[in-house]
């Protein structure tokens, strides 16, 4: 394969990992709904730990582990002012608005 043929692999893949991103806040989204709604708190410090535990664990390179590690600690970062943001919005509703109409127009 020449430089093209990569290019346009990693072009690929990088659609193939903005999908499973996409789908992956999605989840975080839900989840801070539950934690909202159960008073559980955005930060876990121990669910993080796990989180990365698991990448290293599972990581077979051609990336360092440590390398690994920084990337979801950015992607997990995210999510979390993801969740942050999610809450924010619930209990911020504009005036007139309810929270029951937050969840019809969700």
């Amino acid at each position: 394969m020449d430089i093209a043929d990569w290019r346009k692999k990693i072009d690929e893949m990088d659609l193939k990992l903005v999908e499973l991103i996409n789908q992956r806040a999605a989840a975080a989204i839900e989840i801070g709904k539950l934690k909202n709604h159960t008073s559980l708190p955005i930060y876990e410090p121990d669910r993080e730990k796990r989180i990365l535990e698991n990448v290293k664990q599972h990581n077979q390179g051609p990336l360092p582990h440590s390398e690994v590690q920084h990337i979801f600690e950015r992607i997990i970062d995210v999510m979390r002012k993801l969740q942050q943001s999610e809450i924010h919005r619930r209990t911020a509703a504009p005036s007139g608005e309810t929270e029951f109409d937050l969840e019809v127009n969700e």
